[in-house]
């Protein structure tokens, strides 16, 4: 049900009649805002405290009377320091972590326009729906759709083993939005039979998962997966991991002990194990280096297997997959270290001998970039090992499963610093979202007025991400082993072969298994 009822303006963002719509759990009253009704901080699920905490998500609890959805929820418990997170705005208290906010041209429930569910990244240990980099008014005014957004929990609330809890927290969190979407979207204008889910980094990794999760049977038609991780633990590995985060504020890994500490006080267990991981290298092997002790688990239960060996046995392949990463994606990580052309043979060394594929991968990367100093070794690999190879696997796993899958790589570089952060990781959501001067868009602009080109690249990428939600075609063929046709998304669209043909090679046949316990 969608009345409207005439209500103040608030600081000039409200005009006319607000919008008020009836969910299964109450009423809420939106606010117009240019061309379109806006409802922020609607709960999804009961705050996940008290006998709820590190539980998997409870249905909201129902409220009489209209509720006000003018504000954002509060984020999920963490380190709100750390750049590109939520401590960059005012943040909201409370416990309702668990949100979602609609963008809508029209809250008709005859409308049934296309929905867009945006899960948004941060290393499965920050995010924050309501930062300025996620604001959806242009993706739904120019696709003429719903967007939604959503929190989910992070860190140790949301992905870390903990005895008595069910794994991967945070991803039940995303099913449970996704179930409020479909029992709920359709009295805000939107087809609860047309939901696209769409995310960057974890929320991609997140997308993945989603992918190979058969609770997720119906909940939505396609997906749209940016710079998807390759990390993903073993039970074992997140065991371990588990172990450690607790052992940082002297408790054990159960429900028990750890609901003995405040939410908002735990992330700090997480922010100092993540500075000594290194220290781990012999048990951890590969994820200590990443410096993040979160990932999806291969628990068997709630995640059944890794996203590309479930896309390959046909888990998605009535999904339409929309695939890519960006051309230069670890040099941000480089850059945000300081360390931007200055790593060392050594160090380039030691990245290739724990990153490159099989036995012989260190002598395999040098002779296939002849030419590469030290640093740009570092680079390549590690680019290739989390982000592109893993991208492209998942687009090859969905092909094999007998589904469809179009892939693109972004090569435009960032303007900020001289261009000297290249096509890195993070670039497409400013361009996507048309907020260049929010969040991380802060630093890859860096003050940088956008330029006629980057309007244009932000203008496409929003038409091809819509047109894909709309009608599971982003504009260019589908990919195939064959021609192996990608988008390069650029300062001119160019449909070609795969470019990065040489890591290709490097990695064809390579499975992404569960990181193991060493």
């Amino acid at each position: 049900m969608t009345t409207t009822e005439f209500s103040p303006p608030t600081g000039g963002a409200c005009e006319g009649p607000a919008p008020v719509v009836r969910t299964t759990a109450g009423a809420v009253r939106g606010r117009n805002e240019e061309g379109l009704a806006v409802f922020r901080g609607i709960p999804f699920a009961a705050p996940p405290v008290g006998e709820a905490r590190f539980m998997a998500p409870r249905p909201a609890p129902a409220w009489d009377g209209i509720r006000d959805a003018h504000a954002f929820g509060p984020p999920p418990p963490q380190d709100l320091g750390l750049m590109g997170g939520p401590g960059l705005i005012d943040v909201p208290q409370g416990d309702d972590w668990l949100t979602v906010n609609v963008w809508t041209p029209d809250a008709d429930p005859a409308a049934r326009r296309p929905v867009m569910v945006w899960i948004y990244g941060g290393a499965y240990k920050l995010g924050h729906s309501g930062s300025p980099g996620y604001d959806a008014r242009r993706i739904a005014a120019d696709g003429d759709l719903v967007v939604v957004t959503l929190n989910y929990r992070v860190g140790i609330e949301g992905f870390a083993h903990i005895e008595g809890a069910p794994a991967n927290r945070g991803l039940l969190d995303q099913v449970a939005a996704l179930e409020w979407v479909r029992d709920n979207i359709e009295a805000f204008g939107g087809d609860p039979g047309q939901v696209t889910v769409f995310g960057e980094s974890a929320g991609a990794g997140s997308i993945a998962s989603l992918l190979a999760m058969p609770r997720t049977a119906g909940l939505f038609r396609r997906a749209i997966a940016q710079s998807v991780p390759g990390t993903f633990f073993s039970d074992a590995l997140a065991r371990d991991i588990g172990t450690a985060l607790a052992a940082e504020v002297g408790l054990r890994p159960t429900v028990a002990d750890l609901s003995t500490i405040e939410p908002r006080r735990l992330p700090t267990a997480g922010e100092t194990l993540s500075t000594k991981m290194l220290q781990y290298l012999d048990r951890w092997g590969q994820v200590a280096p990443t410096s993040t002790p979160f990932s999806p688990v291969v628990d068997g239960e709630v995640l059944p297997t890794t996203p590309w060996r479930a896309l390959a046995a046909g888990s998605a392949r009535d999904v339409d997959l929309l695939v890519g990463h960006n051309r230069d994606e670890y040099r941000l990580f480089i850059a945000m270290a300081g360390q931007l052309g200055q790593i060392p043979e050594e160090k380039a060394a030691s990245a290739l001998r724990l990153f490159a594929p099989g036995p012989g991968g260190e002598q395999a990367y040098r002779t296939a970039f002849p030419e590469a100093s030290p640093s740009e070794l570092y680079e390549r690999v590690q680019t290739d090992w989390l982000f592109s190879m893993p991208s492209l696997h998942l687009a090859e796993a969905q092909r094999a499963g007998g589904g469809r899958a179009h892939l693109y790589e972004l090569t435009w570089p960032a303007p900020g610093n001289g261009g000297a952060l290249g096509a890195c990781h993070g670039l497409d959501i400013p361009l996507l979202f048309g907020t260049f001067g929010a969040d991380l868009g802060a630093l890859l602009f860096a003050g940088v007025e956008p330029s006629a080109e980057a309007q244009a690249l932000s203008s496409r990428f929003r038409s091809s991400w819509t047109a894909f939600a709309r009608t599971g075609d982003p504009g260019w063929p589908a990919y195939d082993t064959a021609e192996r046709l990608v988008q390069l998304m650029d300062a001119e669209p160019v449909v070609t072969a795969y470019p990065e043909e040489a890591s290709r090679r490097l990695w064809e046949g390579y499975d992404f298994r569960p990181l193991p316990l060493l």
